[in-house]
């Protein structure tokens, strides 16, 4: 039994007075309307309306039940219009996860400039390494960073790609000098960084003749970037540091770049959300938003970082109003 299709049956023949002219409304016959009455009286086991040949009644018992019905399928055409609109118009809370240094640095200033197009969206950030269940219903999207992605039947969506670098501290670069090779890093301390998109002792580094890999250990091993960061900062050794997260070093001279003529872990940044069918209309924008932002603002690291090596990182600045004249530097090159 369709109990809503009924209520709405029993409401129509109340407000049309007869089941012949709520027949006629709902397009349909006065038989199916009666039927329809039935079965609710015989489900709810109390008689709604009393007929004769003339006329209808409310039972005492069907004024109380018309009063609910009108209030209930109210609310129920209220959801579905919610509903509805949810996929039209960008409103209500995105949840989102984001692995935490990618979330620092790339997520947060994008929510700021999303948010100035579409205000009526609030945001729920989680900061985490570990992805969630998406199919779960705890995040409408995660932002992730990795080199490939495992099987899975969610949808990913690539939105650019970054790279890691190797800084020191200029102290620790004083106290114990400089690797000139990837071989030279087993004579020094390398801080260990565990993420779930690599192997956290062997670094992988591409440079000028092809790749090179090194089994690295150290004294201290961290799990996310900007810990990594303050160990360097401290001098405790060499660090392999996302490009995102070490250009604010570099430019203030905190950390210096080791072995610049290589990058290590190569990764793409992907949005992961659980369909491609009736994807709300917060999530589409978030992720067409990202799709046009994030390569644009990885643009920018990578002019800067190109700027600092050659020693002129007065000519760009970090902020969002720069990211149109990074982008082009980058194209020049």
């Amino acid at each position: 039994m369709d109990t809503l299709q009924n209520m709405r049956v029993f409401l129509r023949v109340v407000e049309a007075g007869s089941f012949t002219a709520a027949a006629q409304s709902l397009n349909s016959t006065t038989g199916a309307m009666s039927r329809a009455l039935s079965e609710l009286e015989a489900h709810l086991r109390t008689r709604l309306l009393n007929r004769s040949t003339r006329r209808l009644a409310l039972t005492t018992a069907g004024e109380r039940y018309l009063k609910r019905c009108r209030q209930i399928l109210a609310d129920v055409d209220t959801a579905e219009e919610e509903a509805s609109c949810a996929h039209e118009r960008p409103s209500g809370a995105l949840r989102m996860h984001s692995f935490a240094s990618i979330g620092q640095h790339y997520v947060l200033p994008a929510i700021s400039r999303y948010r100035a197009q579409y205000p009526e969206v609030t945001v729920e950030l989680t900061l985490s390494q570990r992805m969630p269940d998406l199919f779960e219903g705890s995040a409408d999207v995660s932002i992730v960073g990795a080199a490939t992605l495992p099987d899975s039947d969610l949808v990913s969506l690539p939105l650019g790609t970054t790279f890691s670098i190797l800084c020191a501290s200029p102290a620790y670069v004083r106290a114990h000098g400089t690797p000139q090779t990837p071989a030279d890093l087993a004579h020094h301390e390398c801080l260990i960084l565990h993420t779930p998109a690599f192997p956290p002792r062997e670094w992988v580094l591409d440079g000028p003749n092809g790749s090179e890999t090194m089994a690295v250990d150290g004294p201290v091993q961290v799990n996310i970037a900007e810990s990594l960061i303050a160990a360097i900062r401290e001098g405790m050794g060499i660090g392999m540091v996302p490009l995102y997260a070490a250009i604010a070093g570099l430019r203030d001279g905190t950390l210096v770049r080791v072995l610049p003529a290589f990058t290590l872990q190569k990764m793409t940044v992907y949005a992961l959300y659980p369909s491609r069918k009736f994807v709300d209309a917060k999530t589409r924008t978030w992720v067409e938003f990202l799709r046009t932002h994030l390569p644009t603002v990885i643009a920018r690291d990578e002019a800067l970082l190109a700027e600092i090596g050659r020693g002129t990182t007065s000519s760009l600045e970090a902020g969002p109003e720069s990211l149109e004249h990074a982008g082009s530097i980058v194209t020049s090159h």
